[in-house]
């Protein structure tokens, strides 16, 4: 696996096809989302020059997105983080969170947050993993049952 990742935006292909996916999987996994969701972010939030969208790209094809949206002068947050299902166990979760960080240090936060439901029982072992300490709820995500923190 020889993974790359390049600044693209969420309302692009090949950003966008991924993330209809992260939104069919979260729809299913959470009844009632699409009308009430936990937490929205736009393309422009995850776009230079405060945030940043990044596509994982695996010998050539999209596997991977996220996205980097400031929520202050030195915080950001993840958002939108998604593997796709044939890229999964191998690792790609991990980078994909580890270069996440990396644009957010570029882009000058100091610390970073994101949340994850209950459903992601393996987002959450990354990011604790990851060295993300558990803080307050903090974005008004009623979906979230997890809410975290790092220093960069």
């Amino acid at each position: 696996m020889s993974l790359e990742f390049r600044a693209g935006r969420s309302d692009r292909s090949p950003g966008r096809e991924l993330l209809a996916e992260l939104n069919a999987l979260l729809d299913t996994q959470y009844p009632g989302r699409s009308a009430r969701p936990g937490s929205v972010t736009t393309p422009e939030e995850m776009a230079p020059p405060r945030g940043r969208f990044l596509v994982g790209y695996d010998d050539g094809e999209p596997v991977a997105i996220g996205g980097v949206r400031a929520l202050g002068p030195d915080v950001a947050e993840i958002k939108r983080m998604y593997v796709a299902p044939g890229a999964r166990s191998r690792g790609v979760g991990r980078e994909l969170l580890a270069a996440l960080e990396d644009a957010a240090r570029e882009l000058g936060y100091a610390r970073v947050r994101l949340d994850a439901g209950p459903e992601q029982r393996h987002s959450r072992a990354l990011f604790a993993a990851a060295g993300y300490h558990a803080i307050p709820a903090y974005n008004g995500n009623h979906i979230a049952v997890f809410f975290g923190e790092k220093i960069l």
